[in-house]
């Protein structure tokens, strides 16, 4: 039997798309990796910041302010590296 963890990269990036998604009303299917938020849907710096906020308590981590996060794979990018549970397999 394969079991799944709720912290495979799959799923933290659906999680990570669905909090970015939710902070402008976009569908999370509009969003791709590449996604520039500021040049293409507007987001400014308290977009990001509450973007930011959001993940770290989603995913208990602390994301420092000189991390450099503009498109969506950033986003994904640092919260797969730094989620802790990532530990479990064994």
């Amino acid at each position: 039997m394969v079991i799944s963890t709720t912290t495979a990269p799959k799923t933290i990036q659906q999680q990570v798309l669905r909090i970015i998604s939710k902070r402008k009303a976009i569908k999370a299917r509009r969003l791709r990796i590449g996604t520039d938020l500021s040049r293409e849907f507007g987001f400014d710096t308290v977009d990001v910041v509450d973007i930011i906020l959001e993940l770290e308590r989603s995913f208990h981590i602390t994301i420092p302010d000189e991390v450099p996060l503009a498109t969506v794979g950033d986003f994904v990018k640092y919260v797969v590296s730094h989620t802790p549970t990532q530990q479990q397999a064994a």
